[in-house]
């Protein structure tokens, strides 16, 4: 039995002068799915792009361009699904589909804002060996910053 997970992607910002957020899609991975795998994974894709808004070709950058939250969520379905199985779309927002984790990629419509992401273990053994059945977040913060954050993590489990 494969560690499953759900990716979520989520563009947020402000509108009329209040807070939103929208959930696009959400991908279901059968196997891999914990840190070092989907997570690591996901960060080295996010991290090989930019989120902006409308493309210049002038640029002269090589750099994967994300055209907004959309356009980034159509890419990393794009980027991981290759053939049968293995990933699957589910509603946007789905939860409780068996997964062990739970990625959201937060995308804030103000561009010059980083990509977030955020690591949820559902479930979780506590100091003293007890399982937890409770949703934790692991790491919360900017992607950029999510291969240190596992460096760590992978040493503390």
């Amino acid at each position: 039995m494969g560690t499953r997970s759900l990716t979520t992607v989520i563009e947020a910002g402000r509108w009329d002068g209040k807070n939103y957020k929208n959930k696009l899609m959400t991908m279901y991975r059968q196997y891999d799915g914990y840190p070092s795998g989907m997570g690591l994974e996901l960060a080295e894709f996010l991290n090989g792009g930019k989120v902006v808004n409308g493309i210049s070709f002038l640029n002269g950058d090589d750099k994967l361009v994300f055209n907004g939250a959309g356009c980034l969520a159509a890419q990393l379905v794009a980027h991981f699904k290759d053939g049968a199985g293995g990933f699957y779309l589910h509603k946007p927002g789905q939860i409780n589909c068996g997964e062990e984790y739970r990625y959201e990629v937060i995308v804030d419509a103000d561009l010059n804002q980083p990509i977030l992401l955020k690591v949820i273990e559902v479930g979780y053994m506590s100091s003293k060996g007890n399982y937890i059945n409770k949703a934790k977040t692991r790491y919360f913060g900017p992607v950029r910053d999510f291969e240190a954050w596992l460096e760590k993590y992978e040493q503390e489990v």
